[in-house]
This record gives C-alpha cells, sequence and structure tokens, in this order.
C-alpha cells in the first residue's frame, strides 16, 4: 500500500537489519526515550509488553498518521530480568548466571496504525548456554560485544558458538521476531517493498 510511513521506534541496528532482511525499510527511525527501570515485583512479561507499548505509543504522539513499531526484549533467569549490562563486572555476573543452564528471552512487538489502533504480541524463545569456561568468558567480555545487549550476549555473533539448545524464534533473541512483527505490519498496511 503506497504512501504508508513507517516509523521504527528503536535505536536498535539489529532490528532495522532483520527488517531490511524481509523488505521492509522504515521511512524514519525514531527511538523512543524511556526509564527502561523495572518495577517492584514487576514479572520479565508484563515488562516487556509494558516497555514496548510505551515506547509505540511515545512515538505514535510525535508521528501521527504513522504506523509505528516498537520492541523490547529482555533475557529472563526464572523472574530475574536481564537488562542490558551497564559495565564489564555486570556483564561478567550475568553471564556466569547464563553459563550452563537454559533462560528464556522474551521479545515484546507492538504496531500502532495509521488510525491508532494497536496491537501486541510476545515472543518466548529458550536458549541453553552451554557451560562457559573462565577463557571463554574473559574472550567473550573482551571482546566489547555484550555492550549494549540484554543478557549480556548477542546470539547472532560470537556468542552463537556457546548456544547448545534453541526453541524458538532466532529473530526474536535477536531483538525482533519476524514471524510475529511482519503480519501486524502487514495488518497495518505495510508491504515488503513500500519503504
Amino acid at each position: 500500500m503506497a504512501g504508508v510511513r513507517l516509523v521504527l521506534a528503536s535505536a536498535s541496528p539489529r532490528r532495522l537489519e532483520l527488517l531490511s532482511r524481509v523488505g521492509i525499510l522504515p521511512d524514519l527511525v525514531d527511538p523512543a526515550d524511556l526509564d527502561e527501570t523495572v518495577r517492584p515485583r514487576e514479572r520479565p512479561q508484563p515488562y516487556v509488553e509494558r516497555l514496548a507499548a510505551e515506547k509505540a505509543t511515545m512515538v505514535a504522539a510525535r508521528n501521527p498518521g504513522a504506523v509505528v513499531l516498537a520492541a523490547d526484549t529482555c533475557v529472563a533467569v526464572g523472574a530475574r530480568i536481564l537488562g542490558k549490562a551497564e559495565n564489564e563486572a555486570e556483564a561478567s555476573a550475568m553471564l556466569a548466571l547464563l553459563s550452563g543452564r537454559r533462560h528464556r528471552v522474551l521479545t515484546a512487538v507492538t504496531v500502532i496504525d495509521a488510525a491508532g489502533r494497536a496491537r501486541h504480541r510476545t515472543d518466548r524463545t529458550v536458549v541453553a548456554v552451554k557451560r562457559l569456561t573462565a577463557a571463554e568468558m574473559t574472550a567473550y567480555l573482551c571482546s566489547g560485544e555484550w555492550r549494549g545487549k540484554a543478557g549480556a550476549y548477542a546470539i547472532q555473533g560470537r556468542f552463537e558458538a556457546y548456544v547448545r539448545f534453541l526453541a524458538g524464534s532466532f529473530s526474536g533473541v535477536m531483538g525482533l521476531p519476524l514471524h510475529l512483527a511482519l503480519p501486524m505490519l502487514q495488518a497495518a498496511g505495510v508491504r515488503p517493498g513500500d519503504g
């Protein structure tokens, strides 16, 4: 549908890359600047769903008449939410927690169409990490790849070598589950090749 303007409410280069893989190029990248602090007793799924919805709403208010796509991803170990590590010590603690066990990656997606109607979906993927040796952890930390990543890792990079099992969406772990986002965008009038 020509004329539908798509705004990506995210500064994530990975989300932009994933959209381009399916032939969608946003007309504008307009990241929402939100406080992403976890609320007291907030569980992982409601947390990512709240952030995705708030980001989409904020950006839609700045871009009336556009289709807005927002997403938020977190790594969850039980009820514990692992956000983006602030420093190498935090990243090291997160990697130690993930080593040798399974965790969930939750990515919530919100699409607000040109008429202001919102659609919400959430992807849940289980990821199992092999037991990491001290040398592997040190090498990964030295790579710097953990910076700006939920749970201190990027599955599409070096860390993929440490993943022994994945049940769910690889693109969801990267930050945008395409199997959910694409139909949501199509329902809002965005088609591959529109960008």
